[in-house]
């Protein structure tokens, strides 16, 4: 059954639809957010088990396809273009491939509908493991992580997730339905291989990542056949991150050449 997930919304005219990544929230897509509104406006969603959405006990890129699709309904959208980073690219592309008329086009972020092999798993076990409900300060919290996190460089990205409820640290996500979900998000649907997105999609990869590894758009042709890449330089897997004015120059690029073409996919 589909979720009712959280949004934040900014700016008017076309739609614009933000889907984050593993980890993530609508929170850390602000800036951008902010940077589009002059020209769209923006729906930045927050994904099952992440950030102010419900939990659940699953989470493959099907069911979160039709939870966008909800706030699609929602918000009475027709087609807006939808970007997604990392998970929230796999979310993105199992949308336009489930439901294509539903999509004008997609901005696919450092991601490709292929399987990866599980490196996040000891991410979610170092949350766990923080025992954060007992911590004092966030500083306590952090260096809890600095110890368990096999990348020190991402503690701050996962450290945006501690809130403070009922009086005590915790995160604010479903760490055991993430976990018990890892393997789907670390594959990409095998029901969705056969299925075809006319619509136009932009991949933007960061050059020092290995999560797009083929310029040429080989992993997303036979469902994409679309496609254009587009590698930003000095970038890793958090483009947007890394060189926020060279990943929005590409996001406007991709974007269509006059945002009257889209006015009319609001449905009145």
């Amino acid at each position: 059954m589909a979720l009712n997930l959280a949004c934040e919304t900014v700016g008017s005219g076309p739609p614009l639809l933000i889907l984050h990544g593993l980890f993530g929230s609508s929170s850390n897509w602000r800036g951008v957010a902010r940077h589009l509104a002059s020209t769209h406006t923006v729906h930045s969603v927050d994904l099952r088990n992440h950030g102010a959405s419900p939990w659940a006990d699953s989470m493959g890129y099907a069911e979160m396809a039709d939870d966008v699709l909800q706030v699609c309904d929602r918000l009475r959208l027709k087609s807006p273009v939808v970007m997604g980073h990392s998970m929230g690219g796999k979310t993105a592309m199992a949308l336009a491939l489930r439901h294509p008329r539903r999509v004008g086009r997609l901005i696919v972020v450092d991601i490709a509908p292929v399987s990866y092999v599980d490196t996040l798993t000891p991410f979610a076990e170092a949350m766990r493991g923080a025992n954060v409900v007992a911590a004092v300060t966030r500083a306590e919290v952090q260096a809890r992580l600095r110890q368990a996190v096999p990348e020190p460089a991402v503690v701050p990205f996962l450290m945006q997730n501690l809130v403070v409820q009922n009086d005590h640290f915790d995160w604010r996500l479903n760490l055991l339905g993430i976990s018990a979900s890892m393997a789907q998000l670390c594959s990409f649907s095998s029901e969705l291989l056969g299925s075809r997105f006319e619509g136009p999609v932009a991949v933007i990869a960061g050059e020092h990542s290995d999560y797009v590894t083929e310029s040429d758009g080989v992993e997303f042709r036979p469902m994409f056949p679309r496609v254009t890449v587009e590698v930003v330089e000095g970038a890793g897997h958090w483009v947007h991150a890394d060189r926020p004015d060279a990943f929005l120059a590409c996001v406007r690029r991709a974007l269509p050449e006059s945002s009257q073409t889209m006015l009319g996919d609001r449905v009145h």
